[in-house]
């Protein structure tokens, strides 16, 4: 995925790991992969996420929010943390 660069500022759709079936979206860093030197991987909740294919990650807050819409709904978006 060498479309990112460390130090990345970038948005993913990510479920809220202390409340089930909620989701929201929410900022990440791009940083180096301690677990996989030359990958890189999200930092998001002060946790580090593989970044790879499984992951949708959308370069604007607005294109996070409404790739959000079309998936959930507008009425089950979470809260956004920024």
């Amino acid at each position: 995925m060498n479309e990112y660069q460390p130090g990345q500022i970038v948005y993913v759709i990510i479920r809220n790991p202390h409340v089930q079936g909620v989701a929201n979206v929410q900022e990440a860093a791009v940083v180096n992969d301690p677990d996989s030197p030359g990958n890189y991987a999200l930092f998001i909740y002060e946790t580090y996420y593989p970044l790879n294919d499984e992951v949708a990650v959308y370069p604007t807050a607005s294109e996070a929010e409404h790739a959000y819409r079309e998936a959930f709904g507008l009425s089950d978006m979470g809260a956004y943390y920024g």
